[in-house]
């Protein structure tokens, strides 16, 4: 318990990360496999940020079907739920207190194999940018597997430069100036600003690490 002893420390300048588990995602990983599986045989991968891997081209909503157009509308309404006007007004919504935002989507499928990854970048042009868990290669069983997306601090190497021995006694206060990594986990939505730096760490599995990135522009 605190006391009038007892210092308080308040982070400020948060970095937003959120994750959300979609209901029933058994059944939509099962339909987004398949039409990521199929798009990987008639279509050649681009190459973005992947090292190795399938990448598909970044309009998945118009060839994904159903499925995608159900996950893309998962996200806009997980923005919606966590995005505030600067008076804190809540997002999008038909009743007084919400403002209201059009989110312009689009989206692409990741197919990483056995030592594949993806190198840091970020995603100009977005304002929120996520990433969903088709499949986790049997990561979230075995975390040795790695395959973890990796988030760079956004303030740099800085909080540790003088004293990197060091760090503060609050949550986040021992990676300052270093990365998080968060491991996949099947029908898991992550979102973040697509301002923040982040790879994906090499995939070391026998089977296949299936996820959909996507943005969310104004």
């Amino acid at each position: 318990m605190s006391s009038p002893n007892t210092p308080e420390i308040i982070p400020i300048f948060p970095t937003p990360l959120v994750t959300f588990d979609v209901a029933d995602s058994a059944a939509l990983n099962a339909d987004l496999r398949r039409v990521i599986l199929q798009r990987e045989l008639t279509h050649p991968s681009t190459q973005h940020s992947n090292l190795g891997g399938y990448q598909s081209s970044w309009d998945m909503d118009r060839w994904g079907g159903a499925p995608a157009v159900k996950l893309l509308a998962v996200a806009r309404n997980v923005a919606n739920r966590i995005t505030t006007d600067r008076k804190g007004a809540a997002g999008s919504g038909p009743h007084p207190g919400f403002f209201a935002i059009t989110w312009h989507g689009n989206m692409w499928a990741n197919i990483n194999r056995s030592g594949h990854a993806n190198e840091f970048h970020s995603h100009p042009g977005a304002y929120w940018s996520g990433v969903y868990y088709v499949d986790d290669g049997g990561i979230a069983e075995d975390p040795s597997l790695g395959g973890e997306i990796e988030f760079m601090d956004p303030r740099g190497a800085l909080p540790a430069m003088n004293a990197p021995h060091l760090g503060v006694a609050m949550p986040g206060g021992l990676t300052a100036g270093a990365t998080e990594r968060l491991s996949p986990r099947a029908g898991r939505m992550v979102l973040f600003p697509s301002w923040l730096m982040h790879q994906v760490r090499p995939y070391r599995g026998s089977a296949e690490r299936i996820s959909i990135a996507f943005n969310l522009s104004l």
